[in-house]
């Protein structure tokens, strides 16, 4: 087994261990105090212990038969589905959320591990015979699987942390899923980001013509008549739909700018629905199913779009509305919801190419940035290492990634493909992520940055989620009884 384990993804794991904890010495250092990093009473030395745990747990993980593994997915699963339904009740209330048990001294977060568990279940599930996640069936089982415990996490009022597991639509693509899901899914944040940050500007200068409106139907029609062209090769009708959008927006451009000067919206809102009841209508003489799920396409995106303002103003909590805002340039909350990121961008424009040194950041040491040595760990790196540092840990993520993709294709059976494209999307996600908002590129949505963040759930959680793969990995040469 041992000549079997992939020791190059564990050598990145342990440089990943190392830049994040001086990480969070630089963060967590107190000027005024003085004191030893390696003091056991303060962070930088608790990061210690929590990697030293980290170390040993993975350990353990790599001496476990990947069969036994695999054949308790189930029961580790529902067993983690239970632990969230419970985990409200048992909670202490901090900052807002539900989803810290506190154990002793000590507190963990369930949600951190139950990523570990969903990839479990879904491998397990898809590694089953004659599973096929184009099929719709199998498709909702897949995506039930993935959905349930994200509402469970909603429950405890962590919405950042249920998003991650909207990472696994990545899995479900490579594994087979028809591309025009993920499509959706990607142009549902274009309507939403266009529409919201375009909403308050006018076309042309006419009060009840929206610009945000205007563009996102213009979308909703394009990407429709792209889709004809691409799923039915109907050149003729694709032609025939572009010129008639064309003729629709140089429509409402005349109307609004020559003749009339109120809202001529409905032109392109009636060529959207002509165009999903022609789209229909060329389903049933044809009978071609393509041309009716296009046209749900077309009625989804309309229906998202109309729907997104009501999301906005009245399902989100007002901190939420103002991050977004803030995001999308709606708001300038400098002192607010705005304040973190300026900060963080304050501090990462400080280091400069080869920053200040560690423990010399000002803006850290200062406290200037809130939730600097979890959430927003990245701006410390940014502060002491410069551009330098930041581009060495972002290398050193992308090895990692491609590394687990590498991994996952290598593998002799589907349980482990799957589990290990499970694995790399999760990483995926909270690297962009988290990286992205530190850089004011991404809604601040608070989850850590892998192997950086402090924290023994996080990490404990990251290192399940890994070495279960890598033991995985190291057993794809045994042949199976």
């Amino acid at each position: 087994m041992l000549s079997s384990i992939d020791w190059f993804t564990i050598l990145i794991y342990l440089m990943l261990l190392a830049m994040g904890w001086m990480s969070v010495c630089g963060a967590s250092y107190d000027l005024d105090q003085g004191g030893s990093i390696v003091d056991f009473s303060t962070r930088s030395g608790m990061q210690i212990v929590w990697i030293g745990s980290s170390l040993l747990l993975g350990t353990l993980i790599l001496m476990t038969d990947d069969r036994l593994i695999e054949s308790l997915s189930y029961i580790i699963y529902l067993g983690f589905l239970v632990l969230l339904a419970v985990t409200p009740f048992l909670a202490h209330d901090i900052k807002g959320s539900l989803s810290w048990i506190k154990i002793g001294n000590f507190s963990i977060q369930p949600a951190e591990f139950a990523k570990f568990g969903t990839a479990l279940c879904i491998a397990k599930v898809m590694s089953t015979y004659e599973f096929d996640v184009s099929r719709w069936k199998d498709f909702i089982i897949s995506i039930t699987l993935i959905i349930t415990p994200m509402v469970l996490i909603v429950l405890q009022k962590e919405t950042g942390s249920a998003l991650v597991y909207s990472a696994f639509f990545l899995m479900l693509y490579r594994e087979g899923m028809p591309g025009c899901i993920l499509f959706s899914g990607i142009a549902a944040v274009v309507y939403f980001v266009v529409g919201v940050r375009f909403s308050e500007e006018s076309l042309m200068g006419v009060p009840q013509m929206s610009l945000g409106q205007t563009l996102v139907l213009i979308l909703v029609y394009l990407f429709t008549v792209g889709m004809v062209l691409v799923y039915t090769k109907n050149k003729v009708l694709w032609r025939r739909m572009l010129g008639s959008g064309a003729l629709a927006v140089v429509l409402v451009l005349s109307f609004t700018r020559y003749i009339m000067p109120c809202n001529a919206m409905w032109i392109l809102q009636g060529g959207c629905v002509i165009s999903i009841l022609y789209l229909i209508y060329r389903a049933l003489r044809d009978n071609l199913i393509r041309y009716f799920y296009i046209a749900m396409f077309t009625l989804g995106s309309l229906t998202f779009f109309y729907s997104a303002n009501f999301v906005l103003n009245s399902v989100m909590k007002p901190h939420q509305q103002t991050r977004i805002r803030v995001l999308l340039g709606l708001e300038d909350d400098p002192r607010g919801a705005g304040y973190n990121v300026i900060q963080a961008k304050i501090a990462i424009g400080s280091g400069g190419l080869k920053g200040k040194g560690f423990l010399n950041g000002t803006q850290t040491k200062l406290k200037y940035v809130p939730e600097q040595d979890t959430d927003f760990i990245f701006c410390t790196v940014g502060e002491e290492e410069g551009f330098v540092g930041c581009a060495v840990v972002l290398l050193l993520f992308l090895a990692l990634i491609l590394r687990l993709i590498h991994l996952a294709e290598r593998q002799p059976y589907t349980f482990g493909r799957v589990y290990g494209y499970c694995v790399m999307s999760v990483f995926l996600f909270h690297v962009f992520i988290n990286v992205g908002m530190v850089l004011g590129l991404t809604p601040v949505i608070g989850i850590p940055l892998p192997f950086f963040s402090y924290g023994g759930s996080s990490l404990w959680g990251f290192t399940i989620l890994l070495f279960v793969f890598l033991r995985i990995d190291a057993g794809r040469n045994r042949m199976k009884r």
